[in-house]
């Protein structure tokens, strides 16, 4: 029976140390069950403690299977003041495009972007730099932007890679002005909430007031936040009703009490440890009872905050001006910050027990999620700004609540400009679709929903059946003369996203390109 015990023990700690790597850890976690109980089915049946190890067994068993997630996705977020400075000329490093496994999912929150009155109006006309900038660079590599949401200086983008933009729905975008009186919004906080395969998310870009002083300031200012920012989706109207939060930016919150040269010193030998104790945000945390359900990962790099331009050296401005006034020069802080928080569980009511469902009333979550920070740095070799960019990976692992999408787009036939297209679309499961939706047409490597080449509305004056295939045409005349590799997909006016996405489309050169003598440049008017 020791013998028994301590294997157990091996297989229990291999286990522990592997089953967060996926699915296919998991699956080898339950073959190990099953290969145990099996030996200990083996075994005397007159040993009650042997029958205690089989049941036990049978239940860890059963609750792997039913509870595990399925799915592990990599998150990769960015929080950034640029302090007004227009974007570096490469952003790989940022965005660490090479790590493996790749990114699922990209999350950028910028602050102080420039927002000079007329900056800020050209920008609602075109992208601005950062947008353009981080497109051009994502796009190429499989990730559409999803959404975007800006006041004045704060903005927010998510990317994903496009396999994923039929599961990501209801994307909705806040934001909340906390400057002078709440009626600037130079500080205050960006939002964007979605359903990522049913599990609601939701992001929160903040850059709230600054100096030393208003610690309790900033908390007051995210709190209002947090209770002034809603959406409009039943069961989750409020930022903290979602079921994972990031609440991330600068969040200004400084290093009290040392003095400039223990700050520096602690920095300079790496003893960051040194300084957690009088971190104001870590202070608070230990305060603040609606804080304490924030996690966040260990402060293992150099504050962020505040740097010479174009150095790695900190704020050396005098501390006085030439007319005797008190200078800004800034102690070194963590103002830069990612946190988390996934929704408390909250027990059920005596009344709630006795009408569970047998499925549930074991407590536990029938589609689980575990966030697991793999990362937390900041990157020192961008100095645009008096600031460092601050990053944070994460391991979304989940149980998905769908996989199929809502709608099934299709290319019927052989594709070229010689001849109208013809294209299937099935609505697979009801939702509230609009004749004012539409199929796109999108070169591979597109950068959001309105970068398509060409459109068609769907079906006109009555919304279809579930299941029922509808067949549209499209115009010779809006197919690219030139071919190439394209994908359709359907938008949904109402959810605003696409929501079903063909395979990849190969359109053939049309035999006008070479009869006409047409160059690319003035093909249907694109620049190719």
């Amino acid at each position: 029976m020791d013998a028994v015990r301590d294997s157990l023990r091996a297989r229990s700690d291999s286990m522990s140390s592997t089953v967060s790597q996926g699915s296919s850890t998991k699956m080898l976690l339950r073959q190990r069950l099953s290969q145990l109980l099996t030996c200990v089915e083996d075994m005397s049946s007159d040993d009650e403690a042997n029958e205690e190890v089989s049941r036990t067994l049978d239940e860890a068993f059963e609750l792997c299977g039913r509870f595990s997630p399925g799915d592990t996705f990599r998150l990769h977020m960015v929080t950034w003041n640029v302090a007004t400075a227009e974007p570096p000329a490469d952003v790989n490093s940022l965005l660490q495009l090479d790590v493996q496994p790749p990114t699922d999912l990209y999350v950028i929150g910028l602050q102080e972007v420039n927002a000079t009155p007329m900056r800020f109006i050209l920008d609602l006309i075109v992208e601005d730099s950062w947008s353009h900038l981080l497109m051009d660079t994502l796009a190429p590599r499989g990730y559409v932007k999803v959404t975007s949401v800006r006041m004045q200086g704060l903005l927010l983008l998510v990317f994903a890679k496009q396999i994923h933009l039929p599961f990501i729905r209801d994307i909705q975008t806040t934001y909340t002005r906390t400057g002078i009186f709440g009626y600037w919004g130079n500080k205050g906080g960006v939002s964007v909430r979605f359903s990522f395969y049913g599990h609601m998310l939701c992001f929160l870009n903040c850059h709230l007031t600054a100096h030393m002083n208003y610690a309790l300031e900033r908390v007051d200012e995210f709190e209002y936040i947090l209770d002034k920012q809603d959406f409009d989706i039943t069961n989750t109207p409020h930022v903290l009703d979602h079921k994972v939060v990031f609440w991330f930016g600068d969040l200004n919150f400084r290093i009290a009490d040392h003095g400039m040269h223990f700050l520096r010193s602690s920095i300079n030998s790496e003893r960051f440890n040194l300084l957690w104790q009088k971190d104001q945000l870590i202070m608070m945390k230990k305060k603040e009872p609606f804080l304490m359900e924030f996690e966040e990962g260990p402060l293992r790099f150099k504050p962020t905050y505040k740097f010479d331009r174009n150095s790695d050296t900190y704020d050396s401005s005098a501390l006085k001006t030439w007319l005797g006034l008190n200078g800004k020069k800034r102690k070194p802080a963590w103002t830069d910050r990612i946190l988390w928080r996934i929704k408390p569980k909250i027990p059920p009511s005596e009344e709630d027990d006795e009408t569970a469902s047998t499925s549930t009333d074991d407590g536990h979550d029938e589609y689980p999620m575990e966030v697991t920070q793999d990362n937390y740095t900041s990157d020192m070799s961008y100095g645009v700004s008096d600031h460092k960019p601050v990053i944070g990976t994460f391991s979304l692992e989940l149980r998905k609540c769908f996989d199929t999408p809502l709608v099934h787009v299709s290319a019927e036939g052989v594709w070229s400009a010689d001849h109208d297209a013809v294209l299937n679309y099935t609505i697979q499961e009801d939702f509230m679709s609009s004749t004012w939706d539409w199929i796109g047409l999108y070169k591979v490597g597109f950068k959001s929903a309105s970068d398509y080449q060409t459109f068609v509305w769907v079906k006109e004056n009555e919304l279809p059946e579930t299941n029922e295939v509808i067949q549209i045409s499209m115009d010779k005349d809006k197919v690219p003369l030139l071919g190439g590799q394209y994908v359709l997909g359907y938008y949904s006016t109402n959810m605003q996203s696409i929501i079903g996405l063909s395979a990849d489309l190969q359109i053939l050169e049309s035999k006008r390109v070479v009869m006409e003598g047409l160059v690319p440049e003035n093909i249907n008017g694109l620049n190719k």
